[in-house]
Parts: C-alpha cells; sequence; structure tokens
C-alpha cells in the first residue's frame, strides 16, 4: 500500500482527494503539450511559437494551481513557510486559503458546465480528424471533470479541521 503524507489531523479521504488533483489535471496538459511537440494527438500538428508558449503555460499554470491543493493537507497550509517574503513563518488564517479555494471551485463547475453544454461537441469536431484521436482528446480531458468537487471537498475538510472548537 503506498503512504501518501498528510497532517495527521486530516481525514485520509481529504488527504487522497486533495493529492489526486494533480493527477486529474495531468492528462489534459500531457495532451497539450503532446501537440505543441507535433505528436498526432490533433487535426494541427505542432503550433506556431505563440501558440505552443500559450499552451505550455496553461499546463504549466493548471499544474501550479492543482497543486495548491496538497497545501489544504499539508504543514505549508496551515504555516506558510519561511522562504515566502512577508509572510513566512506565520500562521495561515483559514479564509485566506477556503476562499480562494472555493471561488476557484465555483470558476471551474462554471467553465465546465459552460463547456460541456456550449463547446464540447464542437471542438472535438474542430479539433481531431480520427475517431482515436477523438478518444484521446475525450480521455486526457475527461478527468477534469473531478477537479472543482475535489477541491470544493478537500478545502471544506481544511475548513472543518482549522475552525474546529478544541
Amino acid at each position: 500500500m503506498v503512504k501518501i503524507d498528510g497532517l495527521s489531523h486530516a481525514p485520509r479521504w481529504a488527504v487522497l482527494a486533495a493529492h489526486t488533483v494533480p493527477l486529474v489535471t495531468l492528462p489534459s496538459g500531457l495532451w497539450r503539450i503532446a501537440q505543441v511537440a507535433g505528436l498526432p494527438v490533433a487535426e494541427q500538428l505542432g503550433r506556431n511559437g505563440r501558440e505552443a508558449f500559450v499552451a505550455v503555460s496553461l499546463t504549466l499554470m493548471t499544474e501550479g494551481l492543482a497543486l495548491l491543493t496538497v497545501g489544504l493537507v499539508r504543514p505549508w497550509g496551515e504555516v506558510a513557510p519561511r522562504w515566502l517574503p512577508l509572510i513566512g513563518g506565520r500562521r495561515v488564517h483559514p479564509l485566506a486559503a477556503v476562499v480562494p479555494a472555493m471561488l476557484g471551485a465555483a470558476v471551474l463547475c462554471t467553465i465546465v458546465g459552460w463547456f460541456a453544454c456550449t463547446q464540447a461537441a464542437g471542438l472535438i469536431g474542430r479539433v481531431t480528424q480520427t475517431p482515436a484521436q477523438q478518444v484521446l482528446l475525450v480521455a486526457c480531458y475527461s478527468p477534469l471533470l473531478a477537479w472543482a468537487p475535489l477541491l470544493a471537498a478537500t478545502t471544506l475538510a481544511y475548513y472543518r479541521r482549522r475552525t474546529a472548537v478544541r
């Protein structure tokens, strides 16, 4: 059995959920990198310099934001690391983590809902040429559906743990 580290007072399910978030964002990022690299994952092989920069930046930003979820079950989510300017070594106020995380979950729900209802079918048809490319695209982007609920649940566990009367 693999041991996943988290705070001893964090629920095990929350630790697993937090560590799952970066994994659910990874396939879409790898798909974008594969397209930039010119692999046959889409109709358009490779991209021009600006498009490649945007795709790689989006991938790095997405993974960075996803990794912040882990902070909700790790010590650096309760006390800011010492190397951070101005706030290093100070306790993190629970709402300083909860408000951005819940806003992020709400934004993700909104984006996913809008995209699924209005854009998904058209995009799949425009981006891919073959059924195999369509399956790969859907397989790489479908895990993103879990991001918002995992983030919201982990944030709720963080809030309950940090604001509980002891």
